[in-house]
């Protein structure tokens, strides 16, 4: 039977790689997204470092897709708006230390770890209703979003 859960780099040597994968988070898939990117070939400690600033609201994450009245952010290089998505930003956090654990169970060096691969998908949407006023009602869904990060040895 085919693994149903399948990563998206899939040419690689599999004791040189560490991988973790989150399904169905209830987070917002447009920040999942800008936190990837910004991610994107980091060291792990150093991508561990900026999502725990974006938790405490030090470090802005640049919107560069998604970036419609956003505002601008101060301490920013190359681009000026941004946001603190604190929640997404944990979500993302857990899972990297997740392949980083998986890392050091297969005897990789930790120390040495790059974020070769990340990325976030739509994951289904889960339906909702808030009641209105005379009988009617509005949809009002809770998107989710898969995460799937692959660590090597730098």
């Amino acid at each position: 039977m085919a693994n149903k859960y399948a990563y998206n780099n899939k040419d690689v040597d599999e004791a040189k790689v560490a991988r973790a994968m989150a399904k169905s988070l209830k987070v917002s898939p447009k920040h999942c997204v800008e936190i990837c990117n910004a991610l994107r070939g980091m060291e792990v400690s150093k991508a561990k470092a900026y999502l725990n600033d974006v938790i405490e609201m030090k470090k802005a994450v640049p919107f560069k897709r998604y970036n419609r009245d956003v505002g601008h952010r101060k301490g920013m290089k190359g681009w000026a708006a941004g946001r603190y998505p604190v929640k997404a930003s944990q979500a993302i956090l857990k899972v990297l230390e997740n392949a980083e654990a998986n890392a050091e169970y297969k005897g990789m060096d930790v120390e040495n770890l790059k974020i070769e691969h990340i990325s976030s998908h739509r994951g289904v949407t889960i339906p909702g209703y808030r009641p209105r006023a005379f009988g009617r009602v509005t949809p009002f869904n809770t998107p989710t979003t898969h995460v799937q990060i692959v660590l090597v040895e730098a």
